[in-house]
């Protein structure tokens, strides 16, 4: 079966170009011009991945990728224009996949969809291996794509932070690199000047507190991350 994916972008030539650059690979692409036909497309196909332009006529890209991370585990790959930094840093704050500088070389687009549509693909294969991994008196359910805690309240996070914990979840007690992480959280090598992943280990942390007066994770000191915890897998 094709993959889907739902180009947003306001200029109809850019649109246009790459709906028939992805259908040359094989891909189902549908395009939509801003927030209002995204949202259409969404209701009636079920679409893989979602390129989403930062700039956007009524509602720009970081609003719409704030509405498909609350709605949605659609993964999303951003284009932004080149030297706008803090937006493409709050967007991939936001859950964003990955992002791409315009111009760009469709190869390189395309070889950046391919690698998130693996992750995924992996992803989903291991959802099938383990439903849920416990810790610390929170609960990731791997068949949800959500957290709760043991009362059940559920809190739903975006899929890049949700990948992330997921990776240190089923490693408790070890440490995980940067640049793995990043990898994982991202789908693209890890750069050294890349924070992102800083910056959703903080968000990870508020989430989820601290567990006899410590931090769930805990910074090792150039090395990375690690999940303090005890762990159990259910099946």
């Amino acid at each position: 079966m094709k993959k889907v994916i739902l180009v947003v972008e306001d200029d109809p030539e850019l649109g246009q170009l790459l709906q028939d650059y992805f259908r040359d690979w094989g891909y189902r692409v549908l395009v939509a011009g801003d927030g209002s036909q995204m949202r259409e497309q969404l209701k009636i196909n079920q679409v893989d991945l979602v390129i989403l332009d930062l700039m956007l006529p009524n509602e720009d890209g970081l609003a719409l990728c704030r509405v498909l991370q609350a709605t949605s585990n659609i993964p999303v790959l951003m284009l932004a224009t080149s030297g706008d930094d803090m937006n493409r840093i709050i967007g991939l704050e936001m859950g964003a996949d990955d992002y791409l500088n315009k111009p760009f070389n469709p190869r390189e687009l395309l070889a950046r969809v391919k690698n998130i549509l693996r992750r995924t693909h992996e992803a989903d294969r291991a959802l099938t291996r383990a439903r849920e991994l416990h810790f610390s008196g929170w609960i990731l359910d791997l068949d949800a794509h959500h957290l709760r805690d043991n009362a059940g309240v559920v809190i739903w996070i975006p899929s890049g932070e949700f990948r992330l914990l997921k990776a240190l979840a089923e490693k408790p007690n070890r440490v995980l690199s940067r640049n793995l992480l990043i990898d994982i959280m991202s789908n693209r090598e890890g750069i050294p000047f890349d924070r992102t992943v800083d910056v959703m280990i903080s968000r990870l942390r508020r989430r989820l507190g601290t567990y006899g007066g410590e931090p769930l994770i805990k910074t090792i000191r150039n090395e990375g991350y690690m999940l303090v915890s005890e762990r159990e897998c259910r099946q």
